[in-house]
C-alpha cells in the first residue's frame, strides 16, 4: 500500500537528481574551474559520452516531467471507461519508468568504468591514463595521486564528481525501480482493472 501511496511522489524525486547530474557533469569539463584543459581535449575519454547530461540528465528530467504529466487528474481519456484510461497511462508508466531503469543504469556503467579507468592527465611521460592498469587500485594508494602533475588535483576533482555521479544515477535506476514495481502492483493487484471492457 505504501509504495502505491508513494508512486506520485517518486517522479517529483527524479527532478532534483537529473538536475544536479547535469550540474556536476558539467563540472568536470573544468578541472579546478578552468576551461583551458577542455579547450585542448585534456579530458578523459568518458567525459565527452555526456551521460550525466543526456542520459542521467535531460533524458530522466524529461521521463519525470512526462510521468507526472500522466499521474494528474486532467490527463486526456483514451478511451470512454476510466478504469480503461488509467490502465493505459500506467502501462505508459511502466514503459517509461523502464527506460528511466535504462537510462539511469548506462550512466552508472560508464561512470563506474570512468572512475575504475582514472583521469586523463600530465605526468612525467607525457598526457595518458597513467593509472588504467591498476583496475581501480589507485582509489586507495593516496601516495600515487602526485603523479598527476597536471591539472592539479585532478585525482581528487574526477574521484569527487564520479562518485557523486555514481550516487545520483544510482538513485535514479533505485527510483525508476520502484516506479515501475508501483505501477505493476497497482496494475495487476487490482487498483486498476487490466481487462478493457466494450461499453455497449
Amino acid at each position: 500500500m505504501a509504495l502505491e501511496t508513494c508512486g506520485s511522489c517518486l517522479s517529483c524525486l527524479l527532478i532534483p537528481l537529473a538536475l544536479w547530474s547535469i550540474v556536476v557533469n558539467i563540472l568536470l569539463y573544468f578541472p579546478n574551474g578552468r576551461s583551458s584543459h577542455a579547450a585542448s581535449y585534456q579530458l578523459p575519454n568518458y567525459v565527452w559520452y555526456f551521460e550525466g547530461i543526456c542520459f542521467s540528465g535531460v533524458m530522466i528530467l524529461l521521463l519525470a516531467v512526462i510521468l507526472i504529466a500522466l499521474e494528474c487528474s486532467v490527463f486526456h481519456r483514451c478511451c470512454q471507461s476510466e478504469s480503461c484510461n488509467k490502465t493505459y497511462r500506467s502501462f505508459i508508466s511502466i514503459v517509461l519508468a523502464l527506460l528511466g531503469v535504462a537510462f539511469s543504469g548506462y550512466s552508472c556503467i560508464i561512470f563506474t568504468l570512468g572512475l575504475i579507468q582514472g583521469p586523463f592527465c600530465n605526468s612525467s611521460g607525457g598526457w595518458d591514463y597513467i593509472f588504467k592498469d591498476t583496475a581501480g587500485g589507485y582509489l586507495t594508494d593516496y601516495s600515487a595521486w602526485s603523479r598527476c602533475t597536471e591539472p592539479a588535483n585532478m585525482v581528487e576533482w574526477n574521484i569527487i564528481l564520479l562518485s557523486v555521479l555514481i550516487a545520483l544515477s544510482g538513485l535514479e535506476l533505485i527510483i525508476c525501480f520502484l516506479k515501475v514495481a508501483a505501477e505493476l502492483k497497482r496494475t495487476l493487484c487490482g487498483t486498476y482493472s487490466v481487462f478493457v471492457q466494450v461499453t455497449k
